[in-house]
């Protein structure tokens, strides 16, 4: 993903093409309300990380579908996770969310700067 200091807002100036292909997976893999389920559940997990085994209860989906969304997100670079034994373990990369939150920051501008 670009640096910090290699974007501003989309209110201040337009992405690149490179910038806007960098974002785009993101911005996808959050389009899908199952995977914004399921990045909410690990955002908001205890301890700053949740076994896959305690998120696929909450669906309606086979356990491989969940795999398969869960990739997509990590994919995505929206989260990081570790196998333990048979199970994975899935956590938050808050960077991730920080650079999409400064994208698309609109405080300049509603505060006419």
């Amino acid at each position: 993903m670009a640096s910090s200091s290699a974007w501003v807002p989309v209110v201040r100036r337009p992405l690149d093409a490179d910038q806007a292909r960098a974002f785009a997976p993101m911005f996808k893999a959050l389009g899908d309300p199952v995977r914004l389920r399921l990045l909410s559940m690990i955002a908001s997990a205890g301890g700053g990380e949740v076994c896959v085994c305690d998120l696929t209860g909450s669906f309606q989906l086979t356990g491989p579908t969940i795999s398969h969304h869960l990739k997509v997100l990590r994919e995505a670079g929206l989260v990081d996770s570790d196998r333990r034994g048979t199970w994975v373990y899935y956590r938050l990369v808050p960077a991730a969310l920080a650079l999409l939150a400064g994208l698309l920051d609109v405080g300049s501008v509603a505060a006419g700067v």
